[in-house]
């Protein structure tokens, strides 16, 4: 084979096509890096809005997303000054809502929930009695069973306060849609993991500068080549790798790693791995809305991120004080996870439901000072494929359907939902895998 033929070719430079990437380099592989899109980051990136860099959503970090806290260490990114660290807290704007005190995963939780005042007694009673269940169980379960249908002996309190939010924020679909399953592992790894687990990490910074631009860099130092803009037709199968066809030429390559979107690879491998391409492409996807507004009569919420109760008339599940946490000022942050039936009714809709929602959670508050009649619309943006759908016994394609070939991003065959962290795992797993083998 010939020198350039030794090379491994990593297509999407998302965030698993980056952990891909630096693993891949750090072994000594010379990488080809290529993206369709002309910036690193795919759904986890920064983009301009007029004089403004809003990310394309507001992401969530945990303490337990320890592979993505190593990779942005290892090309340079400072989680300490990148991320604003905090306990977890799902606090609402009338003050209520759960607060877990610092300490060992086990005990803080234990102590969050007694201390959860709003919460009627025997409410958090049965919460604690639940979870003590699921642990006793392994945190396994009937793979068949919705979040909805694991928790139907919980108050409805509960639900409402902290399983919903949770469901959604993680699995990104509604508790009565989503797997129970992937819940409880999620649960597991961060409610009752390691010390700081269950922090949250909300980023201080653009995601550009959590890992896509630490990382390019990174790799463009030691001498990866990178191709944005890069769309690739066709994979070809050669006697000893790869070769990879784009609207440029072709390169041979020993290795490669498919770390695009589930149904760009699906595109790709179709007339090499069929079945594959089927189970990719048939997954379906849940919608992410994200409502920028700026209030000039701003005050600083009393936490970086405050809950707020969702319904069929109030959209947004969190929101986020973007000033406190260096971003633009008066400027706050709205997500709306599982947002397909407002992404039907139509962003001008969707927007004018968020502005009602708040109008309505801060009336009579003098902590928040809002006049909407002055509060701004900045931006409004739909990630109509945010994430796929996780849904109970859900079939996701496996990380390595050919020689030489592995597959990377959050939709393969796995325990977690799509989150950065599965992201980063799975791109890691797959260089890994064509290293050693």
């Amino acid at each position: 084979m010939s020198t350039q033929a030794a090379r491994v070719a990593v297509i999407g430079a998302g965030w698993a096509g980056l952990a891909a990437a630096v693993e891949l380099c750090a072994a000594g592989r010379q990488v080809l890096l290529l993206d369709m899109a002309h910036q690193p980051g795919g759904r986890a990136r920064s983009l301009a809005q007029g004089d403004l860099l809003l990310d394309n959503g507001q992401h969530i970090l945990i303490g337990a997303y320890r592979d993505t806290l190593a990779l942005m260490r290892r090309v340079g990114a400072s989680p300490e000054h990148l991320l604003h660290r905090s306990p977890l807290t799902l606090r609402y704007p009338d003050g209520s809502g759960l607060v877990l005190p610092p300490g060992p995963a086990l005990l803080s939780f234990a102590r969050g929930v007694l201390g959860w005042r709003t919460m009627p007694w025997r409410d958090r009673v049965a919460l604690l009695l639940q979870a003590s269940r699921w642990g006793l169980q392994g945190f396994r379960c009937d793979p068949s069973l919705t979040v909805q249908a694991l928790c139907r002996g919980l108050p409805a309190s509960v639900m409402q306060a902290l399983i919903e939010p949770l469901c959604v924020a993680a699995l990104n679909t509604p508790a009565d849609q989503a797997s129970a399953q992937v819940l409880l592992t999620v649960l597991k790894d961060a409610l009752f993991g390691p010390r700081g687990s269950a922090d949250l990490l909300l980023p201080t910074a653009p995601l550009q500068a959590l890992l896509p631009d630490p990382a390019l860099a990174w790799l463009q130092q030691r001498g990866t080549e990178w191709r944005p803009g890069a769309r690739v037709q066709q994979l070809h199968r050669l006697a000893e790798g790869w070769q990879v066809r784009t609207d440029e030429g072709q390169d041979d390559v020993q290795g490669v790693v498919l770390a695009c979107s589930a149904n760009e690879a699906g595109r790709l491998l179709a007339p090499h791995a069929p079945d594959w391409a089927e189970t990719a492409q048939a997954l379906r996807y849940e919608p992410i809305v994200t409502v920028w507004l700026r209030n000039p009569a701003h005050r600083a919420w009393p936490e970086p991120m405050l809950a707020l109760q969702a319904d069929a008339q109030a959209p947004a599940q969190f929101g986020f004080d973007l000033g406190a946490l260096g971003g633009p000022a008066n400027t706050l942050a709205l997500v709306i996870s599982g947002a397909a039936p407002w992404v039907a009714q139509g962003l001008p809709t969707t927007v004018a439901a968020v502005r009602r929602q708040l109008a309505q959670a801060f009336a009579g508050r003098s902590e928040f000072d809002w006049d909407d009649a002055q509060v701004e619309l900045v931006a409004v943006r739909a990630e109509k494929r945010a994430t796929f759908a996780c849904t109970p016994a859900l079939q996701r394609p496996s990380a390595d359907p050919l020689p030489g070939l592995r597959v990377a991003g959050d939709h393969v065959a796995g325990p977690y939902p799509a989150t950065l962290e599965g992201a980063v795992r799975s791109g890691l797993a797959a260089a890994r895998a064509l290293i050693t083998s």
